[in-house]
């Protein structure tokens, strides 16, 4: 479905979407599982879309399948032979349009046996906006095919939208819960860099290979386009957190999230207190 939305203050955005939301809805599914997948293009779109899932063995991940005209419903089926959290995107030509307009999402395929398990989970993806205007500007935005070419993106966002994950849509949890974090990169174009300031993460799946051992103790975990991260993290100070791409730039092309986490303070690990002030202030010589 096309959908105009929110993409920063004062600026709204003609999205292309799997149902209404960018990313699309979250797929989750066990090794073994035969998973239909049934695509309906509304018939007001514009183009022809499909869907493209990496989980998938088989001919485009189920592109060529799914390639539906306007007003037409295409399907497949296919059986998940390896775990993974694994992106989903459009992949009609030019497929970078497609996804750079909100065409992506994750299916999580988990090992027979699951995964650990954790207080809460999170989706976010992060994703790549190129408006033929400059960052900033007002009222409704359209794309700009050369930027995206030239790989100059006007926004860098979280869950589709400029600060997206913020306010009443930040993170939310509470002092001494375990959280998962299911990151992934529609991109089209850029790698990221996912760091949560003043955390680390405890178990990180890197390049969510769910059959390798988790990495341990990490700060930032390397993110590419058409990429996934799982990581796990426990909190134990309350306070306000930043999602952030450690390309630090990008914070003001929107690309930041909160995490709010509730509790009782934790003066054993964190304490802010006020500096002492140094002798010479209070009338002491020095020698």
């Amino acid at each position: 479905m096309e959908v105009t939305g929110s993409l920063s203050e004062g600026a709204s955005y003609h999205y292309w979407t799997f149902n209404k939301k960018v990313p699309g809805p979250f797929v989750r599914a066990r090794v073994g599982d035969t998973i239909e997948v049934e695509l309906t293009n509304r018939a007001d779109s514009s183009e022809r879309h499909s869907v493209d899932f990496h989980a998938v063995t088989g001919p485009g991940g189920g592109a060529a399948a799914t390639d539906a005209a306007p007003g037409e419903s295409k399907a497949f089926s296919f059986k998940a032979l390896k775990p993974g959290l694994y992106v989903y995107h459009c992949a009609v030509p030019l497929a970078a349009q497609h996804i750079a307009n909100g065409m992506y999402g994750l299916i999580l395929v988990e090992p027979e046996g699951g995964l650990p398990s954790v207080d809460r989970e999170f989706y976010v993806m992060q994703g790549e906006i190129y408006t033929a205007v400059a960052h900033g500007s007002k009222g409704k935005l359209t794309e700009s095919v050369d930027k995206l070419i030239d790989e100059e993106p006007e926004y860098f966002v979280f869950n589709g939208a400029a600060n997206a994950l913020d306010g009443d849509n930040a993170l939310e949890a509470k002092v001494g819960e375990t959280v998962r974090i299911y990151f992934g990169v529609g991109g089209p174009n850029k790698t990221s860099s996912f760091h949560v300031i003043g955390e680390m993460f405890d178990r990180a799946y890197q390049l969510a290979s769910l059959s390798s051992e988790p990495l341990q103790d990490v700060q930032t975990i390397s993110v590419p386009p058409g990429g996934a991260a799982v990581v796990d993290l426990k909190l134990e100070v309350p306070g306000e957190y930043a999602l952030v791409d450690h390309a630090l730039s990008r914070a003001a092309r929107g690309l930041v999230g909160k995490l709010k986490v509730h509790g009782s303070e934790r003066p054993d690990v964190f304490s802010g207190r006020e500096a002492d002030k140094p002798a010479a202030e209070h009338g002491a010589e020095s020698h």
